[in-house]
C-alpha cells in the first residue's frame, strides 16, 4: 500500500518545481512528484543516448526508490557514490535502504566500514550496530504490544494522533470540509478531527475540531498541552487567504499556537523551511518539533526551542547526530524520561519505524532503540503517543500505512504492560588524569559480563569523554585503562547501576610516574614511611594503610613487578637485626597475598638488616633519633618500570 505520508510531512509547493534546475521532462516531472512519469522520460531520455548528467541520474534513482523499484535504485546510488562526490548524506542513507530492501545485508556492512573514520561514523554507525543487533535477536519478536485497529479510520490518509483530555485530536485529508485539493497527492489539504475515546481505547466517528481557525489549506498535527490548555499545530503559510510562497516559489508549514481561550499565534514561521509535529514538553518548557533546516544531518531532523508563557525564547536547536540521522525523523513524544520519534534510517524494519531514547541528564541522549517487531513493520510507523491506562499498564496510539488498513495512512490503537523499548544499560563519562583532569583519549572502555566476556569495547574521544551503551545485564564489571596507565575496574549489581545512571562516571587513570619516585638508584612505590613496633613485626594499622596502597596499585596496574626491601637501623644486635627484617618482610608480603596480590607480582620479600645504612649512623656512632628513624624503611622497588612506563 503505497503511503500519504509525504503530504504531512515533506516539501509542501504547488510551485516547488520553480526553484529546482529543470533541464529535462524527466526533471519536470521528478520535481512536480510524478515519479512514474519521470521514470518514464530518464529512461527514454537514456535510450535516445541522450546526455544525463549525475544529477539526474540521482533523481532516477530517487524516482526508482520512491516506487518501490529498490534493485534498479541501488545501482545507480552505488555507481554515483563510487565514481563521484556530489551524494548527500540524505541520498547516501536512500541507498543503504535500498540494498537493506533487496536483503544485501552484507553490502551494507561492508559500506558502512567504509566509512569508519569519517564524518558519516560516530554515533551513526555505534546506533545502526546496536539495533542491527537488537533486532537480530528475540526481544522484540512481540515485544508485548497489543495492537488494535479503530473504527473510526476512513479510506483517506488518517494520522499524527494526539491526546486531547478524555478525546483524541488526528490528521485527516477526508472531504467532509470544504477544502481545496493538495496537488501532489490528489487528497483534500489535511484537517483536525475529533473522537471521543472510551475506557478500553475505542473511538467514536470522527467530527471536525472547532478550536482551531478554519482554514482552506493544511491544518494539522496536533498537540494539546493539559498543562496550559494551548493546542499546538502545523498550518500553511498565508497572506490573505491564500498560500504565501518564498523568493523561490515555494510554500512551507509553519508552527502556530491556539491559548485555552482561542487566541492564535505563530510560533515559528519561515516562508522557505517547513515545520512538522509540534510536541510541547511542560517539564523542560521545551517545544520540540521537526524541520527541514539547511543544517540537518539529512532530510527532516528534529530541533528544539525553549519557551516561556508561549514565547519562542531560542532559536531552534538540532538534537544532534545520536537522535538525527541521514534519514527523516519526525513526530516526537516525550514520555516517561524518554522521547519517541519516527525515522526512515537506513537500519530500520522497512519505511518510518520507531524508535525510543532515553533523556539523559546532562542533556544528552541514549542510543535510540527500535521498538521491533511488535509494532513496527516493513511500512510506515510514525505519529507515536503513549500514557498511563486508567485501568493498568501503559496505552497510546500510532499512525501506519501497513497492509489491511482502510485508507492510505490509519490510526491504531494498542496496549502494554510496561515502558516499551529494550532496557539498556549507559556508561558515560570522561577519563582523566590527576591530579589536575588532564582528558585522556584512546582509553580502552570495556564492558564484560558475570563470566568475563567482553560484551562492547570503545574508546574515549579527544576530550576524554566516553559513552557506551548495551542491552541490560544484572551484573557487569566496567574495565578502563590505556597503555602505560593504570586500569580501573568495578563491578556492579542492579542497585549500583542504577545509581550510575544518575550521573556521569570520572574515572582516573594515572602514569606509573604518577606513583613511583626515585630511592637509593631505584625506583620504588611512593609511599609514607610507616614503622614497626620495635622488636616485632605484626602489622598495626598504620602499616597496612600503607601497604594497602601497594594492593591499590597491583589493581591499577596488573603487570606491575615488585620487590620488597625491608631495612632495620644499627641499633641491637647484627643477626637479631637481620632476624626482625626477614620476619616483617614476610609479613608484609603475607598480608598483600591474602588481600589478593597474585604470587607472581612479587618477585623476591628480603629482609637486609642493617647492611644498607642510608648515613653514618653504624654501630658504635652516636646518632639522633630523628637519624636512626631514616633507616628503618620498607621498600616496594619495581622491578619493570621501564616496561610499564614505555
Amino acid at each position: 500500500m503505497k503511503s500519504r505520508l509525504v503530504i504531512a510531512f515533506f516539501f509542501i509547493s504547488t510551485a516547488f518545481c520553480l526553484s529546482q534546475e529543470i533541464n529535462s521532462r524527466g526533471d519536470k516531472f521528478f520535481y512536480t512528484y510524478a515519479y512514474e512519469d519521470a521514470i518514464e522520460a530518464y529512461e527514454k531520455q537514456l535510450q535516445q543516448g541522450e546526455a544525463m548528467s549525475n544529477f539526474q541520474r540521482l533523481n532516477l534513482a530517487d524516482s526508482y526508490f520512491k516506487t518501490g523499484e529498490y534493485d534498479k535504485a541501488s545501482k545507480i546510488y552505488l555507481d554515483i557514490n563510487k565514481n563521484d562526490s556530489i551524494m548527500s548524506d540524505h541520498r547516501f542513507n536512500k541507498m543503504l535502504q535500498s540494498l537493506a530492501k533487496i536483503s544485501e545485508t552484507d553490502q551494507v556492512k561492508a559500506v558502512l566500514k567504509s566509512k569508519k573514520g569519517t564524518s558519516f561514523a560516530g554515533e551513526l554507525l555505534e546506533n545502526a550496530e546496536f539495533n542491527d543487533e537488537v533486532l537480530n535477536s528475540d526481544d522484540t519478536e512481540s515485544a508485548g504490544f497489543f495492537i488494535f485497529s479503530l473504527n473510526s479510520n476512513s479510506s483517506e490518509a488518517d494520522n499524527a494522533p494526539s491526546f486531547y483530555k478524555n478525546d483524541l485530536l488526528f490528521s485527516s485529508s477526508r472531504k467532509t470540509r470544504s477544502k481545496k485539493i493538495y496537488g501532489p497527492s490528489g487528497d483534500a489539504y489535511l484537517d483536525i478531527y475529533k473522537v471521543t475515546k472510551d475506557p478500553n481505547g475505542s473511538l467514536s466517528e470522527a467530527s471536525p475540531f472547532g478550536r482551531i481557525p478554519n482554514s482552506e489549506f493544511h491544518k494539522s498535527t496536533p498537540y494539546y498541552s493539559e498543562s496550559t490548555g494551548d493546542i499546538y499545530y502545523i498550518l500553511s503559510n498565508t497572506e490573505d487567504n491564500n498560500l504565501a510562497f518564498d523568493e523561490k516559489g515555494k510554500n512551507a508549514l509553519s508552527i502556530g499556537m491556539v491559548s485555552e481561550n482561542g487566541a492564535f499565534r505563530f510560533l515559528l514561521k519561515d516562508l522557505s523551511t517547513s515545520f512538522y509535529y509540534p510536541f510541547y514538553n511542560a517539564e523542560s518548557g521545551r517545544l520540540y518539533f521537526s524541520a527541514n533546516f539547511e543544517d540537518s544531518y539529512g532530510g527532516t531532523d528534529i530541533y528544539y526551542v525553549d519557551m516561556n508563557n508561549g514565547q519562542v525564547m531560542s532559536q531552534p536547536i538540532n538534537l544532534g547526530p545520536r537522535i538525527n540521522s541521514p534519514g527523516n525523523e519526525i513526530a516526537p513524544y516525550v514520555f516517561d524520561n524518554s522521547i519517541y520519534f519516527s525515522s526512515d534510517v537506513f537500519y530500520g524494519m522497512g519505511g518510518m519505524d520507531i524508535y525510543r531514547s532515553n533523556l539523559l541528564p546532562d542533556n544528552g541522549f541514549s542510543i535510540p532503540v527500535n521498538l521491533g517487531k511488535g509494532i513496527n513493520t516493513k511500512y510506515d510507523e510514525f505519529g507515536f503517543i503513549i500514557k498511563q491506562n486508567q485501568e493498568e499498564g501503559l496505552m497510546g496510539y500510532f499512525s501506519s500505512n501497513r497492509s489491511g488498513g482502510k485508507g492510505g495512512d490509519d490510526i491504531y490503537g494498542f496496549k502494554i504492560s510496561e515502558k516499551p523499548g529494550l532496557q539498556t544499560l549507559i556508561f558515560r563519562g570522561k577519563v582523566v588524569k590527576p591530579p589536575y583532569d588532564q582528558s585522556l583519549s584512546d582509553a580502552s572502555i570495556k564492558v564484560l559480563d558475570g563470566d568475563g566476556n567482553v560484551l562492547k569495547e570503545v574508546f574515549s574521544g579527544a576530550n576524554g569523554a566516553y559513552q557506551l551503551e548495551i542491552p541490560y545485564h544484572p551484573v557487569v564489571t566496567l574495565e578502563v585503562s590505556k597503555e602505560t596507565f593504570s586500569r580501573f575496574t568495578e563491578t556492579y549489581n542492579p542497585k549500583g547501576l542504577k545509581e550510575l545512571e544518575k550521573t556521569p562516571l570520572k574515572i582516573e587513570l594515572s602514569s606509573i610516574a604518577d606513583i613511583v619516585e626515585e630511592k637509593e638508584g631505584k625506583m620504588v612505590l611512593n609511599l609514607k614511611d610507616f614503622f614497626f613496633v620495635s622488636g616485632q613485626s605484626n602489622l598495626t594499622p598504620d602499616i597496612t594503610m600503607e601497604i594497602d596502597k601497594v594492593v591499590d596499585a597491583v589493581k591499577k596496574f596488573p603487570k606491575l613487578k615488585f620487590s620488597i626491601e625491608t631495612h632495620t637501623d644499627s641499633r641491637g644486635g647484627r643477626s637479631s637485626n637481620q632476624r626482625i627484617s626477614e620476619q616483617r618482610s614476610a609479613a608484609i608480603k603475607a598480608y598483600l597475598l591474602k588481600n589478593g596480590v597474585p604470587s607472581e607480582t612479587i618477585t623476591s620479600s628480603k629482609g637486609f638488616g642493617e647492611d644498607k645504612i642510608v648515613n653514618n649512623c653504624t654501630d658504635g656512632v652516636y646518632c639522633l633519633d630523628f637519624l636512626h628513624k631514616q633507616n628503618l624503611r620498607t621498600l616496594f622497588v619495581v622491578e619493570n618500570y621501564d616496561e610499564l612506563s614505555q
